[in-house]
C-alpha cells in the first residue's frame, strides 16, 4: 500500500508498517519530532488499514475505592495522599452488575472490574476474591459485553482462575517510561508491573497496558514507554492525560502537555503499536477542549473509555459517540449491538432535564 503525507521521514516509516516491519525507538523519536500534521495522517493511515473502521468503547467500575498501599504520584486512591475522595470496600457483585447494564446499555463493547489495591489476593482476601469471582460470572452471564480486570498484582494460580472465568483483557499500566517510573512511584518498581503482565498474558489474557501523559515526563520517555509496551506485547493501548487532583504530589505540577504533544504522541503509538487499539482514556476531556477531543481520534487512535473514570467524572456516553462520528468513525458493535441515535437521544435528554430541574429550583449545578 502506498500513502504518502509528503513527510519522508514518516512516509519511510509508514511504507515500513504496512510492509509488516516493527518501527523502533530510533523510529519513534524521530517521528515524535516530525509536525503534527503528518503525524495525524499518518496515524490514521495505520488504523484505516490494521483496523476496521471503528471505536471500540470500554466502560469499568471502581468496584473498591481508596486506602491503596501504593503511593502512585498522581493517583487520588492512595491512602499516603489527602484527597479527599469517597472511600469504600468491594460494593458486591450485584452493584458491579448493574455497573455492567447501565455500560451495555450506553453501547459500551467491553466492562472492567476495578479494584484499588496492591492485589486481589486470594489467599489473604478469600472472601473479596470469591466476590470478584461471582460478579465475574454474573456480567459474563447476564451482559452482551467482554469482561476484562485491573486488579492489581496476581499469582499464577490467580491468573489461571481469572481466564477460566472468562476474564478477556487484564489491565495494569505502567504508567511511564522505564526511567521515569521512580520520579512517579516508590512503593514498586516498573519490573513488578511487568511481571504481573507476564503472569495475565502467559496464562492466556489479553493485555491493555498504558501510560499517563503529562507527569513531567519528556518526550523521550513517552516513546520509550511504548517501546516497553511493544516488548511485553498488548492488544490495547490506554492514553490517559493527567487530572491533577488536590492532595497528589502532582497537583501542584499540572497536566504538562499541550494538544498539539498529545495528537502527536497518539499519532506515534498508532505507529509503534498498529495492530493494537490505541485507547483515549482519562483526562481528555480536562486537557482537550470540546471542539478538540475528535482530533486523536482522527490521528489514528481507534478506542475510548467512556463514561466516569476512577474517581473522577467523564462525559456522557451519547457525547461520546458524536465525537466517533465527528472524526468521521463509527461506534464497534462487535460484542454489544446497539443503537447510536437511541444513546445519544437518552443522554440529550437527561442533559435537558437536568438543566430544567436546575432552573425551576434556582439551583447551581454541583460540582460533586
Amino acid at each position: 500500500m502506498v500513502y504518502e503525507t509528503d513527510n519522508k521521514t514518516v512516509d519511510d516509516a509508514l511504507e515500513r508498517v504496512f510492509a509488516g516491519e516493527r518501527l523502533d525507538r530510533t523510529d519513534g523519536l524521530a517521528l515524535l519530532a516530525q509536525p503534527v500534521e503528518p503525524l495525524a495522517e499518518a496515524g490514521a493511515a495505520v488504523r484505516d488499514h490494521f483496523g476496521d473502521g471503528t471505536v471500540d468503547a470500554c466502560s469499568i467500575v471502581n468496584a473498591k475505592a481508596g486506602n491503596c498501599a501504593e503511593d502512585c504520584g498522581f493517583c487520588a486512591q492512595s491512602v499516603h495522599f489527602d484527597t479527599g475522595i469517597d472511600t469504600y470496600e468491594f460494593i458486591g457483585p450485584e452493584k458491579v452488575l448493574e455497573a455492567a447494564k447501565r455500560a451495555e446499555h450506553d453501547g459500551a463493547q467491553r466492562f472492567g472490574i476495578v479494584v484499588a489495591e496492591k492485589g486481589v489476593s486470594k489467599e489473604h482476601r478469600p472472601g473479596e476474591w470469591a466476590e470478584v469471582l461471582e460478579a465475574i460470572r454474573l456480567v459474563r452471564d447476564e451482559c452482551a459485553l467482554e469482561i476484562d480486570a485491573s486488579l492489581g498484582i496476581l499469582t499464577e494460580e490467580e491468573a489461571e482462575i481469572l481466564v477460566e472465568e472468562g476474564i478477556n483483557h487484564y489491565n495494569h499500566n505502567i504508567e511511564t517510561s522505564p526511567q521515569y517510573f521512580p520520579e512517579i512511584v516508590d512503593t514498586h518498581s516498573f519490573e513488578d508491573r511487568v511481571e504481573t503482565l507476564e503472569v495475565a498474558k502467559d496464562a492466556g489474557m489479553d493485555l491493555c497496558a498504558g501510560v499517563i501523559l503529562g507527569m513531567g515526563e519528556t518526550p523521550t520517555d513517552r516513546v520509550d514507554a511504548a517501546i516497553a509496551l511493544q516488548e511485553i506485547g498488548i492488544s490495547s493501548l490506554p492514553v490517559n492525560v493527567l487530572n491533577p487532583v488536590e492532595g497528589t504530589p502532582l497537583y501542584e505540577q499540572g497536566a504538562a502537555i499541550s494538544t498539539e504533544e498529545i495528537v502527536k504522541t497518539v499519532a506515534v503509538y498508532k505507529l509503534l503499536h498498529p495492530e493494537s487499539r490505541v485507547r483515549l482514556t482519562g483526562g481528555r476531556e480536562v486537557n482537550l477542549d470540546p471542539d478538540e477531543q475528535h482530533l486523536p481520534l482522527e490521528a489514528g487512535a481507534d478506542g475510548l473509555l467512556t463514561g466516569d473514570y476512577l474517581t473522577t467524572e467523564g462525559q456522557s456516553p451519547g457525547d461520546d459517540i458524536e465525537i466517533i462520528e465527528r472524526a468521521g468513525l463509527e461506534p464497534n458493535q462487535e460484542i454489544n449491538e446497539f443503537d447510536p441515535e437511541t444513546v445519544k437521544a437518552r443522554h440529550r435528554d437527561a442533559a435537558e432535564s437536568s438543566t430544567d430541574s436546575t432552573a425551576s429550583t434556582g439551583a447551581e449545578p454541583s460540582d460533586d
